[in-house]
């Protein structure tokens, strides 16, 4: 059985990984994919190729993992892949209550299921708009996101800008 892993990513995260990480070892094949909305162009850090490149660098150890991306709705994608099963991490109940509602509208309108994955409690408290954060004022964020993701942040707020995404273990 394989499975959807999806988010924005902006950037991928240590929890992001933990998660990803743990269901590779539960689905057959899992695939990442960046759901982008042309409505929220520009709010984003990193754009659409570049958190496509951190994501491939950081998940490149992953055998059974993928990378895509999608601009529409989710169960749309879903459709179109063929696949029924959306993964989507946990970190607190505040998370449980907002994805219990979009699990419910998923399964209404694209009779897809969704798979909560708890992150390890040493991720619990980290999110991607954190690790923007602290890496804006030049913070140490190499514990909160991978290599790659890292690198990439440190890039951005170095005015290093579009930089070559390095490759991540």
């Amino acid at each position: 059985m394989n499975a959807v892993f999806p988010g924005s990513f902006d950037p991928i995260t240590n929890g992001h990984m933990d998660v990803l990480t743990r269901a590779s070892k539960i689905f057959d094949h899992v695939t990442v994919t960046v759901m982008h909305n042309a409505r929220k162009q520009g709010r984003h850090l990193f754009t659409l190729e570049e958190r496509l490149d951190i994501l491939r660098a950081d998940t490149g150890h992953l055998s059974n993992v993928s990378v895509d991306s999608f601009g529409g709705l989710l169960v749309t994608y879903m459709q179109q892949q063929g696949q029924g099963v959306i993964v989507r991490g946990l970190r607190a109940v505040s998370d449980y209550e907002y994805e219990l509602q979009i699990a419910h509208l998923n399964r209404q309108l694209g009779e897809v299921e969704t798979v909560f994955i708890m992150a390890a409690t040493r991720w619990s408290y980290v999110s991607s708009s954190m690790a923007r954060e602290i890496a804006s004022y030049q913070g140490d964020i190499a514990s909160m996101v991978p290599p790659a993701s890292a690198a990439a942040l440190r890039r951005k707020f170095q005015g290093g800008g579009q930089g070559q995404i390095e490759r991540g273990g």
